[in-house]
């Protein structure tokens, strides 16, 4: 069982720290870099793509014949957790959600010629996307199979739908559309998934619904469908296979959530280390006060072991195993230590993390939606009782 990194691999990661450093981080502290959404802010992040790209660091998850790294999902944790440490980092170097979990499924699914019209232009920065699932109650959230919209058959060569949906991450900056809707009232096959461009008739865009923290671009907003007419030849994959392909989605796209996170709570704690390294009180610097190690300690172990789960599960997927169990361990305890890992280095920092001087009030207004994204904790724990009440002790084995 070996835990060290293949050299080139390391190379790639130590030359992701140091773009990140020299590049990104800059931007980070301009506000004049940031959008009204508190993201960055587009002709800034243009520009800086094209320096990620022209260094070689570009869609690490996609194919080499494609212009990406074709990084296997090892290989994208190690990317993604360095490219974490800068909110601005996943989406100049295009690993950012919702992008990256649809690249990845049309990657893994579509036909050549749906790769080259769909997948290919999100792949080369000229558009985005968004993957849209969710609807208002009672229709589907974490339980795909309540969904109400729905896609019928018009002849043999066309599907039209109808139906709403909300938080639809990206929405009102993508041009290329994942849907998921209903075309059977089957328990088992009920689903499909679609392929829609942005500037098809028959839906719109209701409303940017707002939110508590920091949005990615283009917002999480409400649609509606009212007779969008969508092509059989962009339908992905077959009738009736929506819930695989959501499972192929967000098997990976859970974890690399994980990554991500991991890079922005190590970011989080690095902005307390010189503070309490520096910082006196009672004759001692904050570091030399026992409650403050035990802080520090805590913080640490729990990104080391958020670290661990995430690597496992990414070994796991690489085999070709769903990995569900060791996925959904990995989304609850990541999310959990975020949220933890940015309280504390608030804590220790004292006023100035309450502030705006430093990241930190920006990443602990965007942490909680990461226990409720792809899943809220609640139900990932219902998948592992799930496999713990049928593998029993062997739910422990080493594979």
């Amino acid at each position: 069982m070996d835990f060290s990194l293949p050299k080139e691999l390391e190379e790639l990661r130590q030359k992701v720290v140091e773009h990140v450093d020299r590049e990104i981080m800059p931007l980070e502290a301009d506000p004049a870099n940031f959008d009204e959404h508190e993201n960055i802010a587009e002709p800034v992040l243009e520009a800086a793509r094209e320096k990620a790209r022209a260094v070689g660091l570009w869609a690490p998850q996609m194919p080499v014949d494609r212009g990406g790294l074709g990084l296997n999902t090892v290989g994208m944790a190690v990317f993604y957790e360095a490219a974490g440490r800068s909110r601005f980092g996943p989406v100049i170097f295009n690993c950012a959600a919702p992008d990256d979990g649809n690249m990845i499924l049309l990657d893994r699914v579509a036909r050549e010629d749906q790769k080259d019209r769909w997948l290919q232009p999100i792949i080369d920065g000229t558009v985005r996307s968004s993957i849209v699932m969710t609807e208002p109650a009672p229709g589907s959230g974490s339980d795909p199979t309540m969904m109400l919209t729905r896609a019928e058959r018009k002849g043999n060569d066309k599907w039209v739908v109808s139906g709403r949906k909300w938080f639809i991450t990206g929405a009102e900056g993508a041009e290329h559309f994942i849907l998921l809707a209903r075309t059977s009232d089957d328990k088992r096959g009920a689903l499909t998934t679609f392929l829609f461009h942005k500037g098809q008739p028959g839906w719109r865009i209701l409303r940017r619904i707002p939110i508590m923290g920091p949005e990615e671009h283009g917002g999480h907003c409400e649609v509606e469908f009212d007779g969008l007419e969508i092509e059989d030849e962009n339908r992905l994959m077959e009738v009736g296979e929506g819930m695989k392909s959501v499972q192929i989605r967000l098997g990976t796209a859970r974890l690399t959530h994980c990554m991500r996170w991991l890079g922005m709570s190590k970011r989080a704690i690095e902005e307390c280390l010189d503070y309490v390294r520096t910082r006196e009180n009672f004759g001692l610097t904050l570091a030399d006060h026992e409650g403050v190690q035990w802080m520090l300690a805590d913080a640490a172990m729990d990104i080391e072991i958020g670290r661990l789960m995430t690597m496992r599960a990414a070994a796991k997927l690489d085999t070709g195993d769903q990995a569900r169990k060791e996925v959904s361990m990995a989304k609850i305890w990541v999310s959990e230590i975020l949220h933890k890992t940015i309280a504390t280095a608030i804590q220790l920092n004292g006023a100035r993390g309450y502030s705006k001087d430093l990241p930190l009030e920006w990443m602990y207004r965007y942490a909680p939606q990461a226990k409720l994204v792809d899943g809220a904790s609640e139900v990932h724990k219902m998948v592992i009782a799930r496999n713990l009440l049928a593998d029993g002790m062997g739910f422990w084995s080493w594979e």
